[in-house]
């Protein structure tokens, strides 16, 4: 099968199918780090580095094979955390229509659209209706389902919804998750990886200890050396409120005198300064660096590789550009094990 990204982000969707055993031919994406990202990583894709409503022509080689067509739609106007504009007038919310119009353009044997789940109920679900109506009117029978990351073998609790739609009419069933009895958790998924610091930059560093876990050997692979063990530089008194973060904890467990700064940290959000369980799997890896997310055991953020690990990016990916926005690339990423599973399940038609 024959693949084609829009909207492509650093690649971790096309990781995951290229692993299924998909031939990903064409990514499209405007943002030139994360272009980069992909480029380097897909180096069989060809990668067009542009606004995709820029676009009316799609080149690539069928060769008589089926085709796919997927990506994520930039997802901020959607988010249940984004509390400004989340609502029909920002422009962001219909880019969506940038897909049904290549979806239309190129006429795939199958259409994916991923997303965060907020979109089934922004606007009374009139998004998500209007998507589906719209597959529908060009010849394409959607179905979509929230799925758990956890479930499918990622150290990280991060739902997102999935639109699959079918060009033959097939209602696609989705896949149950092999994991749901027993996810993955922090420490299986980072234990392994070295001892940092507040403000490490190194760009590689030994392995604390053999790979244990099964996803950590996953991960490694044949490697000897952890890459980009990046961790943002911490002011000092950031650094200072994080050792009173136990784990699973967040702002609350800090002293009020050390978040005087704040103008009312009442009304900070949960997300803030949360320290990562061992024991289960990781919160939603977001924007990571603004949210102040802690390791589970050391005072200080995560790095670059514990979040890619975090993600199920395995460690010989690369992320490129300026640190921020290489966090970024990660916390916007899809996981590259969720997107396998859901990929294989559309090959099994």
């Amino acid at each position: 099968m024959i693949g084609i990204e829009l909207f492509s982000g650093p690649g971790g969707m096309a990781l995951g199918a290229k692993q299924a055993g998909i031939k990903v031919a064409l990514a499209i994406e405007k943002d030139v780090f994360a272009a980069k990202t992909y480029a380097y990583n897909h180096k069989e894709t060809s990668v067009t580095v542009d606004d995709i409503s820029n676009i009316n022509e799609f080149q690539f080689h069928r060769n008589g094979e089926p085709v796919i067509l997927f990506g994520g739609p930039p997802c901020q106007g959607y988010s249940n955390s984004n509390r400004k504009t989340r609502k029909a007038s920002n422009p962001k919310n219909w880019l969506f229509k940038e897909f049904i119009k290549a979806t239309n353009l190129i006429k795939p044997d199958w259409a994916v659209i991923e997303n965060v789940p907020g979109l089934k109920n922004l606007e009374g679900g009139f998004f998500l209706e209007e998507i589906c109506n719209d597959l529908h009117k060009i010849g394409y029978t959607p179905t979509f389902k929230i799925l758990n990351a956890a479930d499918f073998g990622v150290p990280q609790k991060r739902e997102r919804i999935f639109i699959i739609a079918s060009r033959d009419g097939v209602a696609f069933e989705f896949p149950d998750g092999t994991f749901k009895d027993k996810h993955v958790t922090v420490a299986e998924a980072l234990s392994d990886l070295p001892s940092l610091q507040n403000g490490t930059k190194e760009k590689t560093l030994p392995y604390k200890t053999k790979a244990e876990s099964d996803f950590a050997k996953k991960m490694r692979g044949r490697l000897r050396l952890s890459s980009q063990n990046f961790v943002s530089t911490n002011a000092d008194f950031v650094v200072e409120r994080y050792k009173y973060v136990k784990q699973g904890g967040n702002w609350q467990d800090i002293p009020k005198s050390l978040m005087s700064n704040y103008k009312d940290h009442s009304r900070c959000h949960h997300g803030i300064y949360r320290r990562l369980k061992e024991d289960e799997p990781s919160f939603v890896i977001a924007n990571y660096r603004k949210s102040m997310l802690i390791h589970p055991t050391e005072n200080r953020g995560i790095s670059l590789r514990e979040a890619a690990r975090l993600q199920s990016f395995p460690d010989n990916y690369k992320f490129c550009g300026f640190l921020g926005n290489q966090q970024q690339q990660v916390g916007d990423a899809v996981p590259p094990l969720l997107a396998k599973e859901v990929f294989k399940s559309i090959l099994a038609y």
